[in-house]
């Protein structure tokens, strides 16, 4: 792991290359979670619920979670089997109802409704793993950080940043960490999701067409 967490100066110019690229192709890369800036307790909740689950589905789901509960509070004194209910379609329902009422009543009792800005705090909470904690802190706060979802980790072993075998999201978020600039990071990973939906997708990925194939380790495979 440690050859692995060094970065090489080809790989560096590499990763340059690839985020400027990505810039290019998404200038306007956002969040794909559909929350209401300000009210960072959703995003919390959101990423809670996109475990093993798109956010498109999600940001339909959460059009009424919201509207019922429309706070923090109202999520973590309400009923839990109407929790449940409503999030039913995101799959886990039962653990992510569970999860998300009691971030809830932490957020609520310990924070002051406010997200903390600290990844031990986050890592600390129900539900909250690396990936959620990273994308909390970079949208809410503009923190560096590397989100490790199935995106990020399948087209930067693609591309050739670690071996693509490995399908690690710790692996993945330190290589990366240490290739992307942190002003950019937070970013990247958002460009990352647009591009593994539109070119680089899990089956049949549009290698021809890839903008990237020229920067990319497996586009002649």
């Amino acid at each position: 792991m440690k050859n692995e967490l060094t970065p090489t100066p080809a790989a560096k110019e590499k990763a340059i290359a690839v985020t400027q690229a990505l810039k290019e192709l998404y200038p306007d890369a956002a969040c794909s979670l559909e929350w209401e800036h300000g009210q960072g307790w959703q995003l919390m909740v959101m990423g809670r619920l996109s475990a093993q689950c798109t956010d498109a589905k999600v940001n339909v789901v959460c059009r009424e979670l919201f509207r019922v509960f429309p706070s923090a509070e109202a999520l973590a004194y309400g009923d839990i089997a109407e929790i449940e209910r409503i999030i039913r379609p995101c799959g886990l329902y039962r653990s992510k109802a569970a999860s998300i009422k009691e971030c809830s009543r932490l957020l609520v009792e310990k924070y002051g409704g406010v997200v903390p800005d600290d990844i031990d705090e986050l890592l600390s909470m129900p539900g909250i793993g690396r990936k959620i904690a990273n994308l909390l802190l970079g949208d809410l706060y503009g923190r560096p950080g590397i989100v490790a979802d199935t995106h990020c980790i399948r087209i930067c072993g693609r591309l050739g940043f670690y071996p693509t075998e490995k399908k690690d999201p710790l692996l993945t978020e330190r290589v990366m960490s240490a290739l992307v600039e942190p002003s950019e990071q937070s970013d990247f990973c958002h460009r990352m999701v647009l591009f593994g939906r539109e070119f680089c997708r899990s089956q049949s990925p549009r290698c021809k067409e890839c903008p990237l194939a020229e920067l990319c380790d497996s586009a002649d495979n």
